[in-house]
């Protein structure tokens, strides 16, 4: 009989689900998986910096369950480099169980407090009409709700690819620091990025102004969406 699986403690959480090489449309790439625990091994060692003892005591492994984790980890991410290929941090069904810090869920839960939202947008202004489009925007209104200033994100690059415009549109939103984005409708690709960097989504928003949306939010009116409308 095989040993139960045991937790592993993971403390901080990917703000971006997927990685891949500028210009290349994901359809063309092959995938390869880092998973949550190579990655918090990965955040320990490399990141924090913390030797083998220190890291494995924090995952609630052993030391060279930790060294195993760690050097899996930095094999796929030394593939993904060296190949080219787009890396994805993916949580795997089969996988032992996890468990989160609470007070890094919380600080997670903090860091996307709702203070900045994007909305897709015909133009750059406030005025303009929502596009109800997402990754064939023309671009993308975020708006700082504290102090209500906002800032154009031109998503013209994405309008060129063929396929993956809305995992680049998806990458523009999550790098601009917004945890909500208001739209019209979210392909399946271009949901699961979003939702694995941790944006929620509000959509039917298509029909008034940015302006219109924004206080629609503030307002409570905003529909959001568990499953892509596309």
């Amino acid at each position: 009989m095989p040993r139960p699986r045991k937790c592993r403690r993971i403390e901080g959480c990917p703000k971006a689900s997927f990685f891949k090489p500028q210009g290349i449309p994901l359809r063309e790439l092959t995938e390869v998986y880092l998973s949550m625990d190579g990655f918090e091994a990965l955040r320990l060692s490399d990141y924090e910096g913390l030797c083998m003892e220190e890291g494995a005591e924090r995952m609630h492994v052993s030391r060279h369950t930790f060294g195993r984790i760690l050097g899996d980890a930095r094999r796929v991410v030394a593939k993904a480099l060296v190949d080219g290929l787009a890396l994805h941090i993916a949580h795997d069904a089969q996988m032992p169980c996890f468990q989160l810090n609470p007070d890094r869920v919380a600080a997670r839960k903090k860091e996307l407090s709702m203070t900045k939202i994007a909305i897709t947008s015909e133009g750059p202004n406030m005025t303009d009409r929502v596009d109800p489009r997402f990754g064939r925007a023309a671009g993308f209104v975020v708006v700082d709700l504290e102090t209500m200033e906002s800032k154009y994100i031109d998503n013209g690059g994405s309008q060129t690819l063929s396929h993956g415009a809305g995992i680049q549109a998806a990458e523009n939103i999550i790098n601009a620091g917004a945890s909500v984005l208001l739209t019209g409708s979210v392909g399946p690709k271009a949901f699961a990025a979003l939702k694995g960097g941790g944006v929620k989504i509000g959509h039917n928003m298509s029909g008034g102004t940015v302006a219109d949306a924004v206080e629609a939010f503030k307002a409570g009116k905003v529909e959001f969406t568990d499953s892509p409308n596309r």
